[in-house]
């Protein structure tokens, strides 16, 4: 007859990528944008936290960032006033420079006083340094408006994002299927405030003993019952194994995913479930009440040593030691 060892694991369904909310920063909840079983995509607002200090950072930080865009781009702007007395300096430099070179060209053929020489000499250095100083000047106011802008672009930014830590957003696309937390009640960082996961796909969360779970591996087919559809029996595949063993449940988790699965599932549904390791079409099995003493059974010739095979809840494979023909008797308890 044929025979199917399986492994056996307790079963619940859960949504895929279904994952924990939790906020941020502490606050008051001040309002609820979602509903539990309603559909959200990613980046939609699921809940929001009363912010009124950080509005108020952002309002103060907009405007000082539209002052800094003023000073440096704007009609006022400190630049172009600069930018006007280094244009009136350039054209006192050109005119105190021709006065000083006629001059100079004049003392040269001994015409002209000394006097009128050093002060047109005098004039020219004069306009020359306060022309370097006004370019000097702009360089620098230049350099001071673009960091202000900078800082002040940098600020505002900032202050988007620390008020945006106050609304809570999906990261995915799928359904908020808990929401913790009512308006008015305090929020904090260690306890989360929603649960979302996919709305369509669905896993089954499976925990296997860790006697079995060496016999597992990615691919094997998953028998599951679940308690909600009586005893109709779903077929799946074993996805993931996590190496990882739950000291207090001594179990392992394994996932698997369903091949055609109910039309209507929910969060948290459980089950049974049976993970094939092993199959064989034909193959000589006795109930497993007739063993004794794990690999003994008894015949008209007395206790046989027989050698097992694959084994299920009630049967176990015989690969030696007795055939078909032997008559074997259940012992006595």
């Amino acid at each position: 007859m044929p025979l199917t060892e399986s492994v056996y694991a307790s079963a619940t369904v859960q949504p895929d990528s279904l994952y924990q909310a939790y906020s941020i920063v502490m606050g008051i909840l001040d309002k609820t944008w979602v509903e539990e079983g309603d559909i959200v995509k990613k980046n939609d607002p699921i809940l929001q936290i009363k912010n009124t200090s950080p509005q108020l950072n952002v309002e103060n930080a907009k405007l000082a960032l539209q002052l800094a865009r003023e000073n440096y781009q704007g009609r006022a702007a400190l630049l172009t006033s600069i930018e006007d007395e280094i244009n009136a300096a350039t054209l006192k430099l050109a005119n105190d420079s021709i006065n000083y070179f006629r001059q100079k060209n004049l003392w040269n053929q001994n015409i002209g006083s000394k006097v009128e020489y050093d002060n047109r000499k005098l004039a020219y250095e004069l306009s020359r340094n306060n022309l370097n100083l006004l370019q000097r000047k702009y360089r620098q106011t230049k350099n001071e408006l673009e960091t202000q802008l900078l800082q002040s672009e940098n600020q505002y930014k900032t202050s988007l994002t620390t008020s945006e830590d106050f609304t809570i957003k999906s990261k995915i696309n799928g359904t908020v299927y808990a929401i913790y937390k009512n308006p008015g009640e305090i929020v904090n960082t260690q306890e989360p405030v929603a649960s979302i996961g996919r709305s369509e796909e669905f896993i089954i969360e499976l925990l296997v003993d860790e006697v079995d779970i060496v016999k597992l591996k990615k691919g094997q087919e998953v028998f599951l019952t679940l308690d909600s559809y009586n005893s109709k029996v779903f077929e799946a595949t074993l996805d993931k194994i996590y190496p990882r063993k739950d000291e207090r449940s001594q179990t392992f988790k394994v996932e698997a995913l369903f091949k055609d699965p109910p039309s209507t599932l929910y969060p948290g549904l459980s089950g049974e479930g049976n993970i094939v390791i092993s199959k064989k079409e034909e193959t000589l099995t006795i109930p497993k009440d007739y063993l004794m003493e794990t690999s003994k059974v008894l015949t008209d010739n007395g206790e046989i040593e027989i050698t097992i095979g694959l084994q299920n809840l009630d049967r176990v494979e015989v690969l030696d030691g007795i055939d078909e023909k032997t008559a074997i008797y259940k012992p006595k308890k």
